[in-house]
């Protein structure tokens, strides 16, 4: 039986249980109780029990968004939505909000961001047992384009899955960048690439989410997050010399540069508030246990270039766990080795060979790597971000 809400508090619905009656008098012990050593007193206990259930369970207090690291999730990254999308684009809007309306108390799959969003709770859980006055958490906020008759599904869907989203924008078609800048967004999200566009060009640290070709377990307890170099936590600096004047020129400019840390790229702060939150753990001497672990995963070579990078991220104060320079060789079966819940690169290549081998990828449009004519872009509709 499905978890229902009231007062806003969720909670659990449970079947009574069936009460055998006898000729001579209700039995009030359940079947196969009567007469057992200790019987008496069970059936109050059982009672009492489902009435403790009932009482409504007090959900954590929402940081305020000054002091949170906000990520800001679209609903088709969270959520599954291609039949929607459908109905939306071969027979409009107002067919596309009856479907919604209709299907309202039916959740949705989960999508893209779903098991990122869940490692991200999961962290909270550990931070507030660790700090329990601290605001410095996780928050998310759905946003989308919704019309807010479609919410009602979705906030359904979230109450389903148990998900602390407490904070919704529905714009109504409007454009979500202004929301995210109100809601001091530290990563958003969306499966609408010119959305994501938008945020980059504003400054906003975001990402176009993808499904993976197949399924592949992720942790349930540790948060997995890996980054591209190039153009996702540095500028675009040495991809420009690579595009313009080769490999072997990359190599000169990058053994001369060595000292000279690289300019900051869309995602640097991003894993600045992540090693923000590594170090809350790490003060506890909880270091090895920390539930949040990072990865430079970098088509760089280590002997050639690879100082630079790491000296870079040194000279601004972070670190990664983990550094994996591929010298060009494919990113997949190494992501796949690693289970990231998100790996961000800004090179639409490697985010497909990520997901040939089950990682959920996403794509920053930030760099050299994008000065190309994009393709025309599918009809978008209202529900999609």
């Amino acid at each position: 039986m499905k978890p229902r809400s009231f007062m806003g508090c969720r909670i659990k619905a449970f079947r009574r249980p069936e009460l055998p009656v006898r000729t001579e008098r209700c039995a009030m012990e359940p079947p196969g109780t009567a007469g057992a050593p200790g019987a008496a007193g069970r059936p109050w206990d059982e009672a009492k029990a489902f009435y403790d259930n009932l009482t409504p369970k007090k959900k954590p207090k929402s940081p305020k968004p000054e002091n949170a690291i906000t990520i800001a999730v679209s609903s088709r990254a969270l959520f599954r939505m291609e039949e929607e999308q459908k109905i939306y684009n071969e027979q409009g809007v107002e067919a596309y909000v009856k479907y919604q309306l209709d299907h309202e108390n039916e959740p949705f799959l989960p999508g893209a961001a779903f098991p990122f969003v869940k490692a991200l709770e999961a962290v909270n859980t550990q931070l507030r047992e660790l700090y329990p006055d601290s605001e410095e958490l996780f928050d998310i906020v759905l946003m989308t384009n919704n019309h807010a008759q479609v919410g009602v599904r979705l906030i359904n869907s979230i109450n389903h899955y148990d998900l602390f989203i407490e904070r919704f924008c529905m714009t109504g078609g409007n454009s979500p960048i202004g929301y995210l800048k109100a809601y001091h967004t530290n990563l958003y999200l969306s499966s609408d690439a010119e959305k994501v566009s938008g945020a980059i060009e504003e400054g906003i640290a975001a990402a176009t989410i993808f499904s993976p070709s197949k399924d592949l377990e992720v942790s349930e307890k540790q948060l997995r997050v890996a980054f591209d170099g190039d153009a996702v936590l540095f500028s675009d600096e040495s991809e420009q010399i690579v595009k313009a004047h080769g490999l072997d020129m990359f190599f000169e400019h990058e053994k001369a540069h060595e000292n000279n840390p690289l300019a900051q790229g869309p995602l640097k702060g991003f894993l600045e508030a992540l090693g923000k939150l590594q170090k809350k753990f790490y003060s506890k001497g909880l270091r090895m246990e920390c539930p949040i672990r990072t990865y430079l995963v970098t088509a760089r070579s280590a002997a050639s270039s690879g100082a630079r990078a790491l000296k870079t991220l040194r000279s601004w104060g972070l670190e990664t766990d983990e550094a994996l320079f591929l010298a060009g060789a494919p990113k997949g079966p190494l992501l796949k080795k690693i289970r990231p819940h998100i790996f961000f690169d800004d090179q639409m290549f490697h985010v497909e060979g990520a997901k040939e081998m089950g990682t959920i990828a996403a794509h920053v449009p930030y760099g050299v790597a994008q000065k190309h004519k994009r393709p025309l872009q599918e009809k978008q509709p209202q529900n999609s971000k």
